[in-house]
């Protein structure tokens, strides 16, 4: 996930508790690392480290912000959360910085940079809960574990059915629309773009917008210039760096969608991750895609 560099840098951690926790109940979840997931892992008053901004954002949704006491540097919001101690980058994160927060539960980024991680923890007697979140289906997975482990079960399925009611509505306003071909840039020398692995992709159909990389499997395939203007897109979507990178390279005057105005920015943080804004980030998409669209 590269969207202007940011997205690559998804991961979890943990911090320690003020009160003994409960005792653990029966094993409902598996995480993406293949550990059970035992629901009440962090009942309250537990400490709760999130060093991922999908798992950051759900937590608060949860109702369990005042419990998580270490996030990353890309963590931004909601606002209460800048207020949450920055233990740095959440992919291979700082194990002292972590442990120095003394964790009852750390929520990883399961992705072979965050292993180590996970193993190093655990030695510590840490919980850690290793979630992969990089498709919408992935969102509602561990939006239902998460609330299970820190018991706000009936809040997970609240935020869970917002998000799909909202992109329901999206889905349903733009389904019988005109839909533009679509190239996403998410990074510049050289070219990366969403594919079909990516929840921006599923994000953009429901949109309104048919993604010219569909076809690539990858989440984020690196691309040429020559096929992008092969393939001849309609509309071009980009982060505000982007934008500035495609419209001020004479090499991108090659693109139809370039040299008549097509260039639209998208707002990274709302659209950069699968989560709780997951539907209004949709929104967004479409209103670009179909300006005065009803939503």
């Amino acid at each position: 996930m590269l969207l202007n560099g940011v997205l690559a840098l998804i991961a979890i951690t943990a911090v320690a508790s003020c009160g003994e926790p409960h005792p653990a109940g029966p094993a409902l979840d598996i995480d993406d690392f293949g550990d059970t997931i035992r629901a009440g892992t962090v009942a309250s008053p537990a400490r709760i480290a999130s060093l991922n901004p999908a798992t950051t954002e759900l937590l608060f949704a949860l109702g369990a912000g005042p419990r998580v006491v270490a996030r990353t540097t890309w963590d931004v919001w909601p606002e209460a959360a800048r207020r949450v101690p920055d233990v740095g980058p959440g992919l291979r994160p700082n194990i002292e910085a972590v442990l120095a927060r003394h964790p009852d539960l750390v929520v990883l980024y399961a992705s072979a940079d965050n292993r180590m991680a996970a193993q190093q923890l655990r030695a510590a007697g840490i919980s850690v809960i290793a979630l992969r979140t990089d498709r919408l289906a992935d969102f509602v997975r561990a939006s239902r574990a998460l609330g299970r482990a820190v018991g706000e079960s009936a809040n997970a399925s609240t935020v869970i059915d917002t998000m799909q009611r909202t992109l329901a509505r999206v889905r349903a306003a733009t389904l019988h629309l005109d839909h533009p071909t679509v190239f996403w840039h998410v990074w510049d020398s050289p070219i990366y773009t969403i594919g079909a692995g990516s929840f921006l992709d599923e994000l953009l159909t429901i949109a309104g917008g048919t993604n010219i990389y569909a076809d690539r499997s990858e989440p984020s395939p690196q691309v040429s210039l020559e096929d992008i203007i092969e393939r001849d897109p309609r509309i071009i979507l980009a982060g505000v760096s982007g934008k500035t990178a495609i419209t001020t390279s004479p090499l991108w005057k090659g693109v139809r969608a370039v040299r008549e105005g097509r260039v639209f920015v998208v707002d990274t943080n709302l659209v950069g991750r699968p989560s709780v804004r997951a539907g209004e980030a949709a929104a967004s998409i479409a209103r670009l895609l179909h300006p005065g669209i009803a939503l």
